[in-house]
């Protein structure tokens, strides 16, 4: 190879490595980015944007709540602070006089303006306020209430209100995350939360309740204190699973809630007729122990077992006797007399239902027509 071509050879190689080192001929050094010169100035770009702040979320991925706040927010305007003020005639023909106030708490869960809340918050009120988040103070009337059941459904003339959407209360479990909203002690628009802490507490559980009323609590250590009765118990998407209702006395973080689905099960009968109609199947019942068991022979103590059946009525005139034991309800399962108690009373007044029925070794199904429960019933057992 001549000089020349030695020189020519090496001007090349030189070449190559400067594009490989500088990216290739006429292209950027790098991805994405322009060759800069030598002793030129870069000109500055404007750095991106940060991204945007997501709104925290209820429940991480390990599966413990990041922020109640987004639920709260959402939930708060749906509910309302209810004031009932009671008043009384002084004597016949004389003034009126306000002799109570009332507070507590109700959520709208219809938009039409239909809200749900306690029986005792508005008992025996002559006036009914509703008061909102927004600042908001509306008049409420009474659509339908159930002393034994302890509820009530208002009804407010304003449309396109912010309602919660009602859960499924036979879902939740125990340990599962709750929130109450309500106004304890009047501190208007107060969130607790904790956990529910037990399902199927009866009146024997909760004391100083109504001895004739149907009750099946959801319990909860979320703080529940006067003034949040009527309000929701919300799982963590939001939905109503609970009426807060009553607090134990002397508990410590002890509240109670009414399950939603029994509401749902009243709310088509309140709607209509403004109360609650209760059917009856004619006995007096009681649970089951161990000795009455074994002299029953019944394998286990579920059921209801018929201490004494009313003369005349509906199971007198279809056979069944004392010391039957009550298994089912028109194919559902009877675990003990309160069950058989809430499934009678609402199944409807002359409605024909069957009753499976244990008479010692033999099971048979009983056939029967329920009859009216009057409205003031002096023992609670009766169905």
């Amino acid at each position: 190879m001549t000089a020349g071509a030695r020189a020519l050879s090496w001007v090349l190689l030189s070449w190559l490595v400067a594009a490989c080192s500088n990216g290739t001929p006429g292209q950027p050094s790098g991805a994405g980015s322009a060759a800069i010169p030598t002793g030129a100035v870069p000109v500055a770009t404007a750095p991106p944007p940060p991204p945007a702040t997501p709104e925290p979320p209820i429940v991480r991925s390990e599966g413990m709540p990041g922020s109640f706040a987004p639920l709260a927010r959402k939930a708060d305007p749906a509910v309302a602070t209810v004031k009932a003020r009671v008043e009384r005639q002084q004597h016949p023909g004389g003034r009126r006089r306000t002799v109570a106030e009332g507070l507590g708490t109700a959520f709208v869960y219809d938009p039409e303006g239909f809200l749900l809340t306690n029986n005792h918050v508005i008992e025996g009120a002559t006036d009914i306020l509703v008061s909102f988040v927004d600042g908001r103070d509306i008049k409420a009337a009474v659509v339908g209430r159930d002393k034994h059941t302890d509820v009530a459904v208002l009804k407010v003339e304003e449309k396109g209100l912010p309602s919660l959407p009602l859960g499924d209360s036979d879902l939740i479990e125990v340990g599962d995350w709750v929130v109450a909203i309500g106004n304890p002690f009047g501190l208007s628009h107060t969130v607790s939360a904790g956990i529910l802490s037990a399902k199927g507490r009866t009146r024997d559980d909760v004391k100083g309740l109504d001895p004739s009323g149907y009750f099946n609590f959801l319990q909860t250590d979320a703080s529940i204190n006067p003034g949040n009765s009527g309000g929701p118990l919300l799982n963590l998407k939001g939905e109503v699973v609970g009426i807060n209702a009553a607090v134990r006395a002397n508990a410590n973080n002890i509240g109670f809630a009414i399950p939603i689905n029994m509401v749902r099960q009243l709310l088509p009968m309140l709607l209509r007729d403004g109360k609650i109609r209760r059917s009856q199947v004619g006995v007096f019942v009681d649970f089951l122990n161990s000795i009455e068991a074994a002299r029953l022979k019944r394998p286990d103590r579920k059921g209801a077992w018929v201490k004494t059946v009313v003369a005349g009525g509906p199971a007198d005139r279809a056979g069944i006797a004392p010391d039957d034991v009550i298994l089912a309800f028109e194919g559902k399962p009877i675990s003990d007399p309160n069950e058989l108690r809430w499934m009678a009373s609402i199944a409807g007044v002359n409605k024909v239902v069957t009753l499976r029925v244990a008479r010692l070794e033999r099971v048979f199904d009983v056939r029967l027509t329920l009859g009216e429960l009057p409205e003031l019933t002096e023992e609670p057992d009766e169905p």
